[in-house]
């Protein structure tokens, strides 16, 4: 019987099950940021344990809330940047050097085909669009991970998505992963590794594709997982050019993790993107969607463009498309955060920057911040925000405040009209 990915990635990292069914890895990358990580430095260093097991294997970032926005988010920075200093971790990006976790670690070439990934943030999932296992984790198992360098897992059964057709113009990743969330609900996953699989994932670039697994969490997934090709080869080649005589060779090596043809699923889903509307939310979770043609004309107060979702290039460079020579509503606040240095240099050099200051967006350095509530964008009781984010409850964004999840296309038709727009008018 052949296995899936995870099943392959599990065997191959198992070090110890000291209870039946749960599987103790080996970690090829421990992930960390300011804001949980913290808590985990305090414990180690009150218990006498201050060490970690392989410097060159953890990756740091102050990025939650950059620059400190006040005393207790300076202090939080200050312990990170400390610890990384106390530990010779070179992979440490300080302000100025620093961009969205997700968006900033994979742009480095961090995650490979195969790998074991944990952070102490839910949306550790996105880097499983590399053919890895990624998961978010709690502040004792990201502790053990640190010291340790293994975390204890329960083996996650996998559900195979099947994505066909192709996408209609005006539909994006951010929409087929947030109609699948529809579909399956909010704990239609829980515990389980989504397999993205199928044509139109095939098609994606790796920025789509880390839209699509970034999401996984949304419905409870422990891990999206995309099938490693050669275009996973191409956006690390940079990175692993030294390591392989070809292209051809990489991909040789990165396709023994792609799932057996007779894996067995738990569940196989299938899905025709084909007839999709742009999606957006409606309520306070993200299984709360409806088309576009349902929800058009709902007033919003800002627009938000950015995160480890939808801050990528791509991104930018789909909404810049509809933005060009438009104006936003004078009654809306537009505010783009590119999710990295380099994405926010690229799209300088492209001229999209000019477009959205053209247009009347605020353009912020690399941050989190608004997607979570705690800077560049917060909301006040009672608005409403039209965001390329992922996560939509109550007051997520802001005490009171409302969040509908969309496409940075529909986001930025949303900014012209000052109420949620369908994009494909404007393409």
């Amino acid at each position: 019987m052949g296995k899936t990915t995870a099943e392959k990635i599990f065997a191959s990292h198992l070090v110890d099950e000291p209870f039946s069914g749960t599987k103790v890895l080996r970690l090829d990358v421990v992930m960390c940021h300011e804001i949980t990580t913290p808590i985990a430095i305090a414990d180690l260093m009150a218990r006498g344990k201050d060490r970690v097991f392989d410097p060159t294997k953890i990756k740091a970032v102050i990025d939650h809330v950059t620059p400190s926005k006040d005393s207790k988010t300076a202090t939080q920075a200050k312990m990170l940047r400390d610890w990384a200093r106390r530990h010779a971790i070179k992979d440490f990006f300080d302000v100025g050097h620093n961009g969205v976790c997700h968006a900033l670690f994979p742009e480095k070439g961090y995650i490979r085909p195969g790998y074991t990934v944990i952070m102490g943030d839910s949306h550790t999932c996105t880097h499983g669009a590399f053919g890895a296992f990624a998961a978010g984790v709690g502040t004792t198992d990201l502790e053990v991970g640190i010291l340790k360098g293994v975390c204890a897992f329960r083996e996650p059964k996998s559900i195979r998505i099947n994505l066909n057709g192709t996408l209609p113009k005006g539909v994006y990743a951010k929409d087929v992963i947030l109609y699948v969330i529809g579909q399956l609900g909010v704990n239609g996953a829980t515990d389980r590794v989504m397999e993205f699989r199928g044509p139109v994932v095939d098609a994606m670039t790796m920025e789509s594709r880390m839209t699509l697994c970034n999401m996984a969490i949304e419905a409870g997934g422990t891990s999206g997982i995309c099938m490693p090709d050669m275009v996973t080869v191409e956006y690390l080649w940079p990175f692993i050019e030294n390591e392989y005589p070809s292209k051809k060779a990489a991909l040789a090596e990165f396709s023994t993790w792609r799932s057996d043809d007779d894996a067995v699923y738990e569940r196989v889903l299938d899905f025709d993107v084909s007839v999709l509307e742009p999606i957006v939310t409606f309520g306070y979770k993200p299984d709360q969607v409806k088309p576009i043609s349902e929800i058009a004309g709902s007033p919003v107060d800002q627009v938000y463009l950015g995160s480890c979702t939808n801050g990528r290039l791509e991104d930018l460079r789909i909404a810049a498309r509809i933005l060009k020579g438009k104006k936003i509503a004078p009654s809306v606040r537009g505010i783009l955060s590119p999710a990295t240095p380099k994405i926010y240099q690229d799209a300088m050099a492209e001229g999209l920057i000019d477009i959205f200051m053209e247009a009347g967006f605020c353009v912020t350095n690399p941050t989190c911040g608004a997607c979570l509530g705690m800077s560049n964008g917060v909301l006040a009781e009672g608005e409403v925000c039209a965001s390329t984010t992922n996560r939509n409850f109550m007051g997520r964004m802001g005490k009171g405040g409302m969040v509908h999840l969309m496409s940075p296309a529909t986001s930025a038709a949303t900014a012209i009209e000052g109420a949620i727009a369908d994009p494909r008018k404007y393409l």
